[in-house]
């Protein structure tokens, strides 16, 4: 199965927990639909990202990188590569990769958390992102990468302080889900 194919399945498969994710899948699939090419960064219309949250639930956190071009505070994530097979495993090598836990995460079960859609700089449109929930072990580890200018643990209670709303709802899903 192509990256395109399973990207379409997760979609189908997402519920989500109300009518305007719900609605907001089904942009993202008329959007592929539309572009064969549209999970790959070189579609100009937009493209799927994948996402996740690394989430320490023993401890109560999660780890937040600071977008070295945005200067916010947000998940890891980013854009899906030619060597991903799944939309899940883009998830979750963007959460190893900025990071730096090198083993012991693992994706919350039951898919995506939420989907988040905003628009990013020309040449592109939008970005389309699935966000999945990352747990992390209690003894985690996270080491800064090239791609953020710093990474560190909030406290659960912090996030609304530091980080936009579309974080705020994935930590607030996640948790439901927990």
């Amino acid at each position: 199965m192509s990256l395109y194919d399973d990207t379409v399945l997760v979609l189908e498969k997402y519920e989500g927990q109300d009518q305007e994710q719900r609605a907001l899948r089904d942009v993202y699939l008329e959007h592929l639909a539309a572009h064969p090419d549209g999970v790959y960064k070189p579609c100009r219309a937009g493209h799927v990202t994948g996402s996740a949250l690394v989430i320490d639930p023993a401890g109560r956190r999660v780890l937040l990188t600071l977008h070295k071009k945005l200067g916010i505070w947000l998940q890891m994530g980013g854009h899906c590569e030619p060597g991903d097979s799944t939309l899940a495993g883009a998830a979750l090598r963007e959460a190893v990769e900025e990071s730096g836990i090198a083993s012991g995460l693992s994706l919350l079960p039951g898919g995506p958390v939420r989907l988040d859609r905003h628009p990013i700089p020309a040449p592109c449109n939008w970005h389309l992102d699935v966000q999945y929930a990352a747990l992390a072990p209690a003894d985690a580890v996270a080491e800064i990468s090239e791609e953020s200018l710093d990474l560190r643990w909030f406290p659960y209670e912090t996030v609304a302080a530091v980080a936009d709303t579309s974080v705020v709802r994935l930590l607030e899903r996640t948790l439901a889900r927990l």
